[in-house]
């Protein structure tokens, strides 16, 4: 049985919270999780540390709160969500009715990786929707840019708000309509310079080989292999999938390393290929959803002239 704002909705409801102050998140998520422990449902705080002590002192000490590192949770969309679905699965699995979750993107997703968690806030609408979950995900306006602060309304069917208000969001778009809209491959400050790359249809061993030879980032050994993993599994996408000419370019640097994929394609059917592993081959999304397990950043659809392009980032990302 679901509780409070969510009661007698099926699947996720899925809520923003903008704050301006303190004050505002304590007065919206303090009754938000306090509810859920008095109903007796798994009640679940994703936050960043400060965010997670403010609360902690707020609530004193409160049973039935689990606590777990936002940062953590949030390294990457693709592992994102397959956590989250780990976790309400072993939830449902164990009889809850309902599960309550307050959640925030990291600071730093918040600038030039927001791209792919704009697509995350979109996706989960789907991807949490066979669950009885209730979540808020928290911004602060103080800080959030305003072209995020427009992606969240469109992202969020609703928002939430001191008082008990739960209001819908007249910007909301819908999860497919989001994601299928034409974006702009912006380029990397890096890609400025020349790259120490530059193929035209290479078979995935070659690009392997080549990224090795102008390596120059201070990657681990095992963070290198999975970009490597990553951008095979990209070019085999474009060479099966997409239209010729298929093309790789690589800039590196010691603090990372960025490699673009471009081929005269469509770009996958799916609009939620590299964020859901339902996106699968034949459609070539198996090797997106692998490279947004691998890689710091991935990016992809039209460049300047026209292609279907994949950027992907290993390493240390701008800004």
């Amino acid at each position: 049985m679901r509780t409070g704002a969510a009661a007698g909705y099926e699947g996720y409801y899925h809520e923003a919270v903008y704050y301006s102050s303190d004050e505002e998140l304590l007065a919206v998520v303090v009754p938000f999780l306090l509810g859920g422990v008095e109903a007796g449902e798994p009640t679940v705080v994703s936050l960043g540390a400060r965010n997670a002590g403010l609360l902690r002192e707020a609530l004193g000490d409160v049973d039935g709160i689990v606590y777990q590192s936002g940062g953590a949770v949030y390294a990457r969309p693709a592992a994102a969500i397959r956590s989250y679905q780990r976790l309400l699965r072993d939830y449902v699995a164990q009889g809850a009715g309902q599960i309550r979750i307050i959640g925030e993107i990291p600071p730093e997703g918040l600038g030039a990786t927001w791209d792919w968690w704009a697509r995350y806030e979109a996706a989960i609408n789907v991807a949490y929707d066979d669950y009885p979950l209730w979540s808020m995900c928290a911004y602060d306006t103080r800080s959030t840019p305003a072209p995020v602060l427009a992606d969240v309304a469109r992202t969020h069917p609703r928002s939430a708000e001191p008082g008990g208000t739960h209001r819908p969001s007249p910007a909301y778009a819908g999860a497919e309509a989001f994601l299928r809209e034409a974006r702009l491959v912006e380029a990397d400050p890096l890609e400025a310079g020349a790259p120490v790359v530059d193929l035209r249809d290479p078979m995935p061993a070659e690009a392997r080989r080549a990224l090795l030879a102008a390596n120059r980032t201070d990657l681990s050994a095992d963070d290198l292999e999975d970009f490597l993993v990553a951008v095979s599994e990209v070019v085999t996408n474009s060479l099966e999938h997409g239209l010729p000419p298929v093309r790789l370019r690589c800039w590196s640097t010691r603090e990372r390393c960025v490699v673009t994929v471009a081929d005269g394609g469509h770009g996958p059917e799916d609009p939620f290929a590299g964020l859901l592993p339902a996106a699968k081959a034949p459609h070539g999304g198996l090797g997106l959803w692998l490279a947004h397990q691998l890689c710091d950043h991935v990016t992809f659809g039209r460049g300047r002239d026209g292609e279907f392009v994949v950027r992907l980032t290993a390493g240390r990302l701008p800004g």
